[in-house]
């Protein structure tokens, strides 16, 4: 074979640097891996604005089936995201015998297993890499380099959005809502930044990585998600004073032979691999039994880093084709002995806590109290400063403590008469005190 012809579907800001790159490093991916890859068609509703691609018009298409349909196409690249009809094209891709590249987190992490059991019956190739962590190559780290290893822990910082607001909140002493406009207008964040701040571009990213990682699928209704709206600058304020960062992470770990998975806020203690993850870079920690810890660090996102790493699995796949090897990597594997999911109530932590209440004697000791008879300790506790109103934030590091039993104290603390709002409890990613 001294040629393999792609198809390109869809031609958004991801599309056009992939079709630009692919025409414009045609020699240097032709020397590093032996032949000649053609970008062939280009699909996309729109005919590309004049200048932001070179393509003949007689390669465009405005019909997805010219490509899905052409035998000379042997890898279709899709980049039109969301889940249809990027579903039904990858679909109607393998089923052609067409090898397959996409970018679409949401589609691996909703239908992944129908995905890649239509790659398996068909004997090709669905590959996958900018779904997660734009340029970073975490998967290929964990379907290849890592293979030989039982994991413990991937615990990431995989949303660079979030990772942007909750670093100009530290760095510049600015609201939420002031740092989500200034990510909207640098252009980090949409202007419905629901997905992002919510938590549930993370949470697709954590799908994937925990199957790939543990062999375990999991639906995203499984996953307990919660994003970065109720984080104050007061509470990154008093973490700071603490010696912790705020980040949003996406956890995925063993423990006691189940396994925890969730999306949320998290304290993490300064000298964490993931601590100096800043701004809108991305950050993966993986943990092995033979690697020990690593982190995977890079632009999360954007035309380039993304385009990185589509144009690499084009490479793997070219050269899975040039020597007969199709599904020489396993699309994804499920483990033999899938670890049970733990509950969420069953978590245990360190808990980050902070009360509003009325500033009179003995309102510290009720709540201390409350905490004691749900078998919470505290490790440390400090009363801020008075306020006009005398209502003042009382701020508590407890001990390893049962996520149900945090939420019945809880419960019962924002009942009090003393206590003014909902108390604010944000868990620790760090080792255990014990």
């Amino acid at each position: 074979m001294a040629q393999v012809n792609v198809g390109l579907l869809g031609l958004g800001t991801i599309g056009t640097g992939v079709a630009n790159a692919l025409l414009s490093k045609a020699h240097l991916l032709e020397q590093r891996i032996g032949l000649r890859v053609a970008l062939a068609k280009v699909c996309d509703r729109k005919l590309p604005v004049k200048g932001s691609i070179r393509i003949p018009r007689e390669r465009f298409t405005k019909d997805a089936h010219v490509i899905l349909r052409d035998p000379d196409i042997h890898i279709v690249v899709e980049l039109i995201g969301g889940i249809e009809p990027a579903k039904t094209f990858i679909l109607e891709a393998l089923s052609a015998g067409k090898h397959v590249v996409t970018a679409n987190k949401a589609l691996i992490a909703e239908a992944g297993h129908e995905l890649f059991a239509a790659a398996d019956r068909y004997g090709v190739d669905l590959y996958f890499e900018a779904s997660v962590g734009g340029g970073i190559p975490i998967i290929k780290a964990l379907r290849e380099s890592l293979i030989a290893n039982e994991l413990n822990a991937i615990i990431g910082i995989v949303n660079g959005t979030c990772n942007y607001i909750l670093t100009q909140m530290r760095e510049k002493q600015m609201s939420f809502h002031e740092s989500l406009a200034e990510a909207q207008a640098h252009g980090y964040a949409e202007r419905d930044s629901s997905l992002d701040v919510d938590g549930h571009d993370t949470a697709h990213k954590l799908a994937i990585l925990t199957w790939l990682g543990f062999g375990t699928p999991l639906a995203l209704d499984k996953i307990h998600t919660e994003g970065i709206r109720q984080v104050s600058l007061a509470d990154i304020q008093y973490a700071e004073e603490m010696g912790y960062c705020i980040k949003l992470l996406a956890i995925a770990k063993r423990v006691d032979h189940e396994l925890e998975v969730r999306v949320h806020p998290a304290l993490l203690a300064k000298s964490h691999l993931l601590a100096n993850v800043n701004g809108v870079y991305n950050g993966i920690y993986v943990n092995g039994d033979l690697v020990g810890a690593e982190l995977f660090y890079g632009r999360g996102a954007g035309q380039n880093p993304t385009t990185s790493s589509v144009l690499s699995d084009i490479a793997d796949v070219a050269r899975n084709m040039a020597h007969g090897v199709a599904k020489r990597v396993p699309t994804a594997s499920r483990s033999p002995r899938p670890l049970t999911l733990r509950a969420m109530d069953d978590i245990e932590t360190r808990y980050y806590l902070r009360v509003m209440v009325i500033d009179k004697p003995g309102v510290l000791a009720t709540i201390a109290g409350i905490l004691g008879r749900h078998q919470i300790s505290i490790a440390s506790v400090s009363q801020k400063e008075r306020r006009q109103a005398r209502i003042v934030p009382v701020v508590m590091m407890t001990h390893d403590a049962k996520e149900a039993n945090l939420r019945k104290a809880l419960s019962e603390i924002d009942a009090l008469a003393t206590t003014r709002g909902k108390t604010v409890s944000i868990r620790m990613e760090a080792p255990r005190a014990r």
